[in-house]
Formats: C-alpha cells, structure tokens, sequence
C-alpha cells in the first residue's frame, strides 16, 4: 500500500520549467529571475454554455510553483517524480537608438 501524500497525484504529469519573462508593458524586470514549474494541461478547456467563459475540470492547471534557480525546480521535480522538461531562456537583444533616428 502507498502512503498518502499530497504530491501522490503529480506522478507521471507533464510539466514544464522556464524562468519568467517580463512584462511587455512595463519597464521593469520584476519577478523575472525566478523559476516557475508549471503542469500542462490535462483536458481542453470548453466555453460554458450560460456564460461563455472557457473553463475545464483540470485543477492542475492552478498549480504554480516558483524556485530561485533552475536546479532547485529540477530538483524538486526529481523528488516528486514529476515528468518536467526545462524550457531556456532565450538571449535578450537589446535595440538601442536615439529620438534622433524618428527624423532620418
């Protein structure tokens, strides 16, 4: 007989890890150095026929876990046996250019 947990029910999920990407609509870079495992859905979401609102019964989908740094989200993951790939993060390009550059 297993012992019950409550992460019994994450085994075999497929999850994905990747580090949070900043907000387009604002300058900052807060929040963007942290490490979120997140679950893949496990059923399509439908509308609701009264108000139209996409939903499903896929509680998994509220989960959100965050970490400091990618090992430690691949190491809980490793713990649990969660099925989780990491996602990296791809290079920022930063584009300088001048107020100048409006009037060429």
């Amino acid at each position: 007989m297993r012992a019950a947990g409550p992460l019994r029910d994450f085994e075999n999920m497929p999850a994905r890890i990747y580090q949070r990407p900043k907000n387009a609509m604002q300058s900052g870079r807060a929040r963007t150095s942290e490490w979120v495992l997140d679950f893949a859905p496990s059923e399509a979401r439908k509308p609701d026929p009264l108000m139209g609102w996409a939903g499903s019964g896929d509680t998994q989908q509220q989960v959100l876990l965050t970490f400091e740094d990618c090992g430690a989200a691949q190491a809980y993951a490793d713990k649990y046996g969660i099925d989780a790939h990491v996602i990296a993060t791809p290079p920022r390009r930063l584009k300088l250019q001048a107020y100048a550059d409006n009037f060429r």
